[in-house]
């Protein structure tokens, strides 16, 4: 599998957001869920947060996200005390506080330092590509 950006998503942006407050990355609460590839395969039928299994640990919030032409990219992530199983994938999504309601983003299993990763109960830190975390 190769990075992808969920149609739903493309969908969202193309529909001007179904009723969502905002589409602005650099205001939303993105979040980024560590992903067993073994529980979990990608499908761009998935929609929003309630259609991810394979969940490693606690999903935690992108800081600082920014939006620079087509170039989505944010501050690196520090997954704290993590345990769990083997990660392979990474799922980004728009957190509203709801998982049926929280659109799924883009997955991720390249271009990111240090995957694929097996928690030992350290913090575990995932560093973007220098080119930013995914391209609209």
């Amino acid at each position: 599998m190769a990075n992808a950006l969920y149609d739903a998503w493309k969908d969202l942006i193309a529909s001007a957001g179904l009723g969502l407050a905002t589409l602005d990355l650099t205001a939303a609460t993105l979040k980024v869920a560590a992903i067993d590839t073994g529980t979990y395969t990608f499908s761009q039928a998935h929609e929003d947060f309630a259609d991810v299994t394979g969940v490693v640990d606690t999903p935690v919030e992108i800081t600082t996200p920014t939006v620079t032409g087509k170039t989505i990219d944010g501050g690196n992530v520090t997954f704290p005390g993590m345990t769990g199983v083997s990660i392979e994938a990474l799922i980004i999504y728009m957190d509203t506080g709801v998982a049926g309601t929280s659109p799924l983003v883009a997955y991720i299993d390249t271009g990111v330092t240090g995957l694929p990763i097996t928690p030992s109960g350290a913090d575990v830190t995932l560093t973007w590509d220098a080119a930013g975390i995914f391209d609209l």
